[in-house]
């Protein structure tokens, strides 16, 4: 049995994934991940995510090269969370900040 079968996902076969910075621990981003996601993940050691607007998997970085090289992968009390420890290469995030949580506060 691999690791990615322990994991609770939700109905449509999903489970949040939180990249975390393995050198600060600041949270970089929330993206979702399918089974086949993590497991490629866990094999590659490279953060592999699944596009719910696109329904296919993605590599962090394979297009940007603002990659993801996974230092450890938890999951949360539930196993409905997955945590990982990354280094990350450039911005984490899309719009190019380090992280998808600067200057958003709401209260």
């Amino acid at each position: 049995m691999s690791a990615a079968t322990t994991v609770n996902y939700n109905a449509e076969g999903l489970v949040p994934a939180i990249a975390q910075d393995a050198s600060t621990g600041e949270v970089l981003m929330l993206a979702w991940m399918n089974r086949e996601a993590l497991q490629a993940t866990l094999d590659t050691r490279r953060a592999t995510y699944f596009s719910r607007s696109r329904n296919q998997l993605w590599v962090k970085g394979e297009t940007s090269g603002h990659t993801q090289h996974v230092v450890s992968v938890a999951l949360d009390c539930d196993a409905d969370t997955v945590l990982l420890t990354v280094e990350q290469t450039g911005p984490a995030c899309h719009t190019g900040e380090p992280t998808c949580f600067t200057g958003r506060e709401i209260g």
